[in-house]
């Protein structure tokens, strides 16, 4: 199977974690993408949606979902999202999309959190993928010098990309992350980092990962 192929095979595995009549959160990017369709033509109804971009608010309100405001829902039974890499513990590298302060706001009103990713993205280690750092456009050359201090890591402005937020993403290259908990809170702590996309406190739960064979579930609880 085709890459195309797989994230169709994890789009519509996602729909069987999908609980009828409730509010669910919505992830960004092109497997997302494929999700949403999915959602649509399975019939399944919602209470309403929160989505983590406007790209996927888009795509949601075009297949006649309701897209609330995460400041008008206290909890989400389940948030669908994908990855950039996910380890065998549910930690896991996003914001190949610039939107992963808005992905994590969602993830965290979630009681559960639901990968959707082909085999390519299952690593053993994280950090072959450049990490996301979403900052404030003063401090990105100061986060840059940060992240060559303390870790090693060449973090460039990402060209041409603003976020839904205004702000700027650094990519950094050069890491490899043994310690995601410990990273992801020591770098949120950096002046002018608005989040960075090492999601360990917010890890998935399970993990749908398309693969040639068919659907693998990995659970992380």
């Amino acid at each position: 199977m085709d890459a195309a192929q797989l994230k169709q095979l994890v789009a519509q595995a996602a729909l069987a974690h999908v609980p009828a009549g409730a509010i669910l959160g919505v992830g960004t990017g092109s497997t997302v993408d494929c999700f949403i369709d999915a959602l649509a033509e399975s019939g399944i109804a919602l209470a309403g949606t929160v989505s983590s971009s406007e790209r996927s608010t888009a795509r949601l309100r075009a297949r006649g979902y309701a897209v609330l405001e995460a400041s008008a829902v206290e909890r989400l039974p389940l948030y669908i999202d994908g990855a950039d890499e996910i380890d065998y513990d549910g930690y896991m590298i996003k914001g190949g999309g610039a939107a992963l302060t808005r992905e994590k706001i969602v993830a965290d009103l979630a009681e559960r959190f639901v990968c959707i990713a082909d085999e390519s993205k299952l690593v053993d280690v994280l950090g072959a993928y450049p990490l996301p750092v979403e900052v404030i456009p003063m401090a990105a050359a100061q986060v840059a010098r940060c992240f060559a201090r303390a870790y090693g890591g060449r973090a460039a402005v990402r060209a041409g990309v603003v976020t839904d937020n205004g702000n700027l993403i650094l990519d950094v290259e050069g890491l490899r992350i043994g310690d995601p908990l410990g990273m992801e809170t020591e770098v949120n702590q950096w002046p002018g980092v608005v989040t960075v996309g090492i999601f360990a406190r917010h890890r998935a739960r399970v993990c749908l990962l398309g693969t040639a064979q068919g659907v693998r579930t990995m659970r992380f609880d």
